[in-house]
């Protein structure tokens, strides 16, 4: 069959692709080959892996395994429909019911993603007659679902509480609802939310207070409950979010808070309506997950030694960890600022061929000349390894004049 020739309408996107190979910033996808580990092979190569979130190492954990094989093997592979027509199986129910007791609230739903958590939350709760305080620095889910919501967004400086009540002060006698929105730990510098503080303004100007704490579930407060406990803030936030696909280990998001919240997401959160409900292994995966959260604590604890090691060599070594007297981050998240994109990404595959994935992070992930190797320890990374990796940062760093000699 004769086709006709014309030119390709998509040629823009290679256009951008060569820009983006120029400035030496491009990437290909790195393919693991066997389990996500503290040590794992990609693309053929034995590495140790400073760029996962498996903070606590339950991708692989042996009562995670088993949950999900025994759930296939009684329910299958799928749920088959979306949750509001036949796909809400009792394990789902038994999984969110475990979560809100959890987190110490009266119910709590299940998204697909945390990114789906977020955006479907924001804009199913405010309409374009309401306005949205939000961190400068929240996620990207976030800044999604307040464009979805078409609500007005008003920017605070980062952690600035004065700015955030500034915005809030300009808007308190518009009508509409208002939201004030902030990660609980963020996710390219590992810095902790000023939440008690965030509260108070909420409180103060009759705000929605919600928080984004995918970082922190599995890694902060007691068992890994997230900010809200870590602060002890509890009945002071009214919309939790979490993630399942961090230190859980597994795959989803989910929202916490009273019970009309999560009944009327239920009827309002687009990706909740129209989104196929997690396969039953899944579901078990996480129950299981917060089985361990609440039976070996020494695995948080674990994770916070190793924290504390890296970020005090990584300093010693001379590499900008956020900030040379006083690091920005707080947490397992542990960002080397190189500020040069390219530079970052060379940094980065040179780190590869000598045995570290370590990621390069660049714009518009982050802001220009802020590019960094994100690098995040884990619960189940050995002293060994992460000296050995420290030995190989400093060697690679040295070569290409990322530190001094």
């Amino acid at each position: 069959m004769k086709t006709t020739s014309r030119a390709n309408p998509l040629s823009y996107l290679s256009e951008q692709l060569d820009d983006l190979k120029a400035k030496g910033t491009h990437f290909r996808l790195r393919v693991l080959d066997d389990e996500q580990a503290a040590v794992c092979t990609f693309d053929g190569k034995k590495v140790i892996n400073l760029a996962s979130n498996n903070y606590l190492g339950l991708t692989t954990h042996p009562k995670l395994r088993e949950a999900a094989l025994e759930a296939t093997r009684r329910y299958g592979v799928g749920s088959g429909a979306v949750r509001t027509i036949a796909g809400t199986m009792k394990i789902h129910m038994e999984l969110e019911e475990k979560i809100a007791r959890f987190k110490n609230v009266e119910a709590c739903v299940v998204f697909q993603s945390g990114f789906a958590a977020n955006a479907g939350t924001v804009s199913a709760i405010l309409g374009k007659d309401d306005f949205i305080v939000s961190d400068q620095l929240n996620h990207a889910s976030i800044i999604d679902g307040a464009r979805l919501s078409r609500a007005k967004v008003l920017v605070f400086r980062h952690k600035d509480i004065a700015h955030a009540e500034e915005q809030l002060a300009s808007v308190r006698d518009a009508p509409g609802k208002k939201l004030l929105i902030t990660d609980g730990v963020f996710s390219m510098d590992g810095d902790i939310g000023p939440l008690p503080a965030l509260c108070g303004l909420a409180e103060k100007y009759g705000a929605i207070m919600m928080v984004d704490d995918a970082h922190a579930s599995g890694v902060l407060g007691r068992n890994g409950r997230g900010t809200v406990d870590h602060f002890n803030v509890h009945g002071r936030v009214d919309v939790q979010v979490g993630t399942l696909s961090k230190a859980i280990g597994a795959l989803g998001g989910y929202v916490c808070g009273t019970r009309d919240l999560i009944d009327f997401l239920y009827h309002r959160a687009r990706p909740f309506l129209f989104s196929t409900s997690h396969p039953p292994s899944v579901a078990a995966t996480c129950i299981a997950a917060f089985d361990v959260l609440q039976d070996e604590p020494e695995r948080i604890e674990k994770l916070w030694e190793n924290t504390r090691f890296w970020k005090k060599e990584l300093a010693l070594l001379g590499f900008d960890i956020g900030g040379r007297s006083t690091p920005s981050s707080e947490t397992p998240i542990t960002p080397i600022i190189i500020g040069d994109g390219k530079l970052t990404m060379d940094f980065s595959r040179e780190l590869f061929k000598e045995g570290i994935l370590a990621t390069g992070i660049t714009f518009p992930t982050v802001p220009e000349g802020k590019a960094r190797i994100r690098t995040i320890v884990t619960a189940t990374h050995t002293t060994e390894e992460l000296q050995q990796a420290l030995e190989v940062l400093a060697r690679v760093g040295k070569r290409i004049g990322i530190i001094g000699n």
